[in-house]
């Protein structure tokens, strides 16, 4: 297969990644510039090669964060902190909208310790905190970045493009249905607005390599794509309830983003699905409310296109005993050619070292904060360029409708297969 979409997103994915890979072949002048940086550089410079590929410096995309959470625990709040370190060298994150927070929940203990962070960041930085967006003002170019409940996205994303946002920066899977994706996606377009999706994957560095090799061989390659989380058997009755939507919509959306980004994989390309029924795993359980949940413990399925491509994805939830990890193989003639992994052991080192030092942060959030470091400068760089379409690489509303639209298609199809096999 020849990946297409990632050539200058793979010089930034190193960049983020430090020293870890050398494979990615610079094609100009200037790329071997930025690839003689990187080469001086370990992971924690993501900085300062993302400054490297911008040329430093310039204006900067305003940000209006949409729903931020606790300190150390919220998502949003991590993307918030980022930005005021000054982690995303094109983003300036001028406001901070926290409906709960700063309203009925203002007198919790959580929203206590909210305050005290809120105050700090506004005099430190200019910041502004609101309870609305009605308090929200709209100067230049500008990236809403919606980082709340996925049920509010669909009435979320109209306000800010009603307010004047430029653009919009949804956390996967966007909104609840692929009903509720395709009416944001005709809103936005109606209205000349980009909305970029965090799927994270698209742009972490075993992605990338892998997609890399395959794109230079000779000849036909599959790549199997592997994604491990650490539940113990006895906790999948509340993750099946918890993640009530199914592990395709939850925990392998984003590997079905990958397929819809990289691999042009959509439900009318599939030529075939073949299920590993010796892999996979489809129970009923009981969860903690009494109800009972039908779901995956792990899927296995090998997809192949119509293009002749063959793509497999091996999830399961209780693949790990140490965190969770992610494999992309490349494989030729039947044999493996190439392997990437995340967590790798430098990355994992410097996780255990920031989780002992910072005990109470989400860990996650360092094992993940290269990919939403390089995320956000992506697409606040793009907004502030004022380019059409989507930086390189960036999944867009057509991407998260793609992936769910695939997520409903392959559970049925999935099920049914492995009900026949028993």
């Amino acid at each position: 297969p020849e990946p297409s979409a990632i050539t200058m997103l793979s010089v930034l994915i190193l960049g983020a990644a430090g020293a870890h890979d050398r494979s990615a072949p610079p094609s100009s002048l200037a790329r071997s510039r930025v690839l003689q940086h990187q080469q001086q550089s370990t992971r924690g410079d993501a900085l300062a090669t993302v400054q490297c590929l911008r040329g430093g410096g310039g204006d900067k995309c305003d940000v209006i964060l949409v729903g931020c959470g606790v300190p150390k625990r919220g998502m949003g709040w991590y993307h918030a902190k980022q930005m005021l370190d000054g982690d995303v060298p094109s983003a300036t994150l001028t406001t901070v909208v926290e409906p709960w927070f700063l309203g009925q929940g203002k007198d919790s203990p959580p929203g206590q310790t909210f305050g005290v962070w809120a105050e700090e960041m506004s005099k430190a930085h200019g910041t502004k905190f609101c309870a609305s967006l009605d308090e929200v003002s709209i100067n230049g170019p500008t990236m809403a970045l919606i980082s709340g409940r996925t049920a509010d996205n669909p009435r979320l994303l109209k306000e800010v493009i009603d307010l004047g946002c430029t653009a919009v920066y949804l956390e996967k899977p966007g909104a609840p249905t692929v009903k509720e994706l395709e009416e944001m996606r005709a809103y936005a377009k109606s209205k000349g607005v980009q909305v970029f999706m965090g799927y994270n994957k698209n742009v972490t560095p075993y992605v990338r390599k892998a997609l890399e090799f395959a794109r230079k061989q000779k000849g036909e390659t599959t790549t199997t794509y592997y994604h491990n989380n650490a539940y113990k058997p006895d906790e999948l009755p509340e993750c099946f309830e918890r993640n009530a939507e199914g592990m395709l919509k939850n925990m392998a959306i984003h590997e079905l983003a990958l397929l819809a980004t990289y691999w042009g994989v959509t439900v009318d390309t599939i030529e075939s699905v073949t299920p590993d029924a010796d892999f996979s795993r489809c129970l009923t359980l009981k969860g903690p409310s009494g109800e009972t949940f039908t779901d995956f413990s792990k899927a296995g399925f090998t997809i192949a296109t119509k293009e002749g491509q063959q793509i497999t994805l091996l999830i399961d939830r209780c693949g790990s005993d140490a965190g969770g990890n992610s494999v992309a193989i490349v494989s030729q003639d039947g044999g493996e050619v190439f392997r990437s992994e995340t967590p790798d052991e430098e990355l994992i080192q410097t996780v255990e070292a920031a989780a002992k030092a910072d005990p109470d942060m989400m860990p996650y959030f360092f094992l993940q904060s290269d990919d939403y470091q390089v995320l956000k400068e992506l697409t606040t760089s793009h907004v502030l360029q004022g380019k059409p379409g989507a930086p390189e690489g960036i999944a867009t509303l057509d991407v998260a409708i793609d992936a769910l639209k695939l997520a409903e298609y392959l559970t049925p199809t999935l099920q049914e297969a492995l009900a026949v096999a028993k």
